[in-house]
């Protein structure tokens, strides 16, 4: 079974990208490898920068994932396995990776532009406005919340965080040789392995303990240094020898899935609201996006793409893999983690079966009952460290079953790999916090040069970032806003298609197919994460300020709506400054 559910996966996602992402290129963006990126036309050696196509889908991917596509798939099994996989297939081809793969490209023929001055650009003025305080505030949570969850992995597992800061040291050295010294790309890839090998031996060896709040702040120093420094110096190179990681784990647990043969032990399906969300039950839909974020579809991933990845790209055919291939790897990941919990979860709470009799949650009943398990699965997980703990220890099971491979190393392996997800998406999310910013303050650019010259300095605009997210992150309260952070996700998202959409129709006159499928997605988008935020509101106990955050997003959510309505029937719209010759 599990070996099965993966090959249709893998068909899905290999059958979509020749065809409808194929499709896309042809017929939407008309990709022109002729025509200078931003990376070449507006090189600055700092943020515009060409990188080795490789290199770039390494940095798109790591920085995208995140912690979202292991940790929504995860608890988004209270459903069932079924409606999950369901969700993060439909939500890939159709939604995801057609946000993406849009987003990048209007970006590239936007100067590098990000999705929010596109958005002022083909709807109205006031639509990218609202939306770059809107994303500011957002990028600021996910920082905030980023740096918590890595300070808190590295107080629990103290050899992580030597292997992790000496881990830079190795991106720093493959950078300086394949950048500056022009060394060989293989040789200097074979290199900063080597060193990434090494790292995590001294790490494993040596270590390093400190206290949460000592973490806080290397990790927002680090996170500063990461966002201003340039982008061929650390951000590229590291995300590169990152994906190593990344593609290692990812791949060992599909060979391993492929060979096991295993039956899947939890229920298709549970029941239709099941409590996923706060404790209370949640209806599949709409609830389903504000729990498989990344997995499926992200806001988040709009802003990487036309904030870091399209100032990078080298040649515009390369946007294709990078965009659409980066979300179908992602959405691969995700099926790993469905397919994974669904054959090893119960085996893995077996081994905790005395410690769920104390918390009076019987093991029987969860084997027999779907309808007891969709109600009791995340309490279950509780004594293996939550969702996120029952995939790593699913995950070393089933390298365990395959490779031999000891279980307890299997789960360090599986945290070592999410850490890396969640060191790369908080440091990129800084710089672009810090682009936003930029972006926000540039009408005192002619009024007051020197203020400006001062406040938008890109050292300046990172620490603003640092030091909020930091004083959020201090002493927890960032958890009061997490949830808040979900939905704002993905209402970045569905205005982030629209956009896309907009762009489709107005700029590079869509083909008649093309042009309805991305706008019906994105109506369909902006339907279901309104119906989810107006859900929440109603149903889920939280405090006044998360729930005047929602009743903001909602606000703003029938604004863009309106925009987008009114720019729809609009006649073509130029984008300023930009030489649109992608359009016809």
């Amino acid at each position: 079974m599990t070996t099965w559910l993966l090959v249709i996966g893998v068909a899905v996602y290999v059958v979509s990208y020749l065809t409808y992402g194929r499709g896309l290129e042809r017929s939407v963006v008309r990709a022109d490898d002729s025509r200078p990126t931003p990376a070449h036309a507006m090189y600055d050696g700092v943020d515009y920068a060409p990188g080795h196509p490789l290199a770039i889908f390494g940095h798109h991917f790591a920085s995208i994932a995140g912690a979202g596509p292991i940790v929504g798939p995860a608890i988004a099994v209270v459903w069932g396995w079924m409606p999950a996989l369901l969700w993060i297939w439909f939500g890939n081809v159709v939604i995801g990776a057609v946000h993406d793969y849009l987003s990048v490209m209007a970006s590239v023929r936007s100067e590098g532009k990000s999705v929010q001055w596109i958005a002022g650009k083909v709807m109205k003025p006031r639509t990218s406005w609202t939306m770059m305080v809107f994303i500011y505030v957002t990028l600021i949570l996910v920082v905030a919340a980023f740096i918590s969850i890595a300070a808190t992995n590295f107080v629990a597992n103290p050899e992580v965080p030597t292997s992790s800061l000496l881990f830079i040291v190795a991106a720093v050295v493959f950078g300086m040789l394949y950048y500056r010294y022009k060394m060989n790309f293989t040789v200097a890839t074979l290199l900063g392995l080597l060193l990434t090998a090494l790292a995590m031996w001294v790490g494993y060896v040596w270590p390093w303990h400190a206290s949460f709040h000592t973490w806080i702040v290397v990790l927002g120093l680090y996170a500063l240094a990461a966002a201003s420094l340039p982008v061929w110096l650390l951000l590229q190179p590291r995300d590169y020898l990152n994906a190593y990681i990344l593609f290692v784990g990812l791949g060992l647990g599909v060979v391993a899935l492929l060979f096991t043969f295993r039956g899947i032990q939890l229920p298709a399906f549970t029941m239709w609201s099941a409590p996923a969300v706060g404790g209370v039950p949640s209806p599949f839909w709409p609830a389903i996006p504000l729990v498989i974020a990344c997995g499926s579809l992200s806001g988040f991933h709009s802003l990487v793409a036309s904030g870091t990845t399209s100032k990078q790209i080298d040649k515009e055919s390369h946007g294709l893999p990078i965009g659409y291939g980066g979300m179908l790897t992602e959405g691969l990941l995700a099926t790993l983690v469905v397919v994974t919990m669904g054959a090893f979860a119960m085996p893995v709470l077996s081994t905790v079966a005395d410690k769920l009799a104390q918390a009076g949650i019987s093991l029987d009943q969860l084997k027999a009952d779907r309808i007891y398990f969709g109600n009791n699965l995340l309490k279950a997980a509780a004594p293996v460290g939550g969702a996120l703990g029952l995939f790593n220890r699913s995950y070393g099971e089933l390298l365990y079953q395959i490779f031999g491979l000891a279980p307890r190393l299997g789960a360090l392996f599986a945290g070592l790999w999410v850490t890396a997800f969640v060191m790369t998406t908080m440091d990129t999310a800084t710089r672009l916090a810090r682009f936003t910013w930029q972006e926000l303050v540039e009408p005192l650019k002619e009024s007051s040069p020197g203020f400006h010259r001062v406040i938008a300095n890109r050292w300046v605009g990172g620490a603003i970032v640092v030091i909020l997210a930091g004083w959020l992150a201090w002493d927890g309260a960032y958890n009061t806003v997490w949830p808040a952070f979900a939905g704002a996700n993905q209402m970045v998202a569905a205005v982030a298609l629209l956009t896309s959409a907009m762009w489709a129709v107005k700029v590079q006159r869509a083909s008649g197919g093309y042009r309805w499928a991305t706008v019906a997605a994105g109506v369909f988008l902006w339907i279901t994460v309104f119906a989810g935020v107006i859900w929440y509101i109603w149903a889920v106990p939280a405090s006044p300020v998360i729930k005047g955050i929602f009743v903001l997003m909602a606000a703003l959510s029938l604004l863009l709506l309106a925009d987008f309505s009114i720019s729809y029937r609009e006649s073509r719209v130029e984008l300023a400054r930009v030489p649109v010759g992608g359009g016809r």
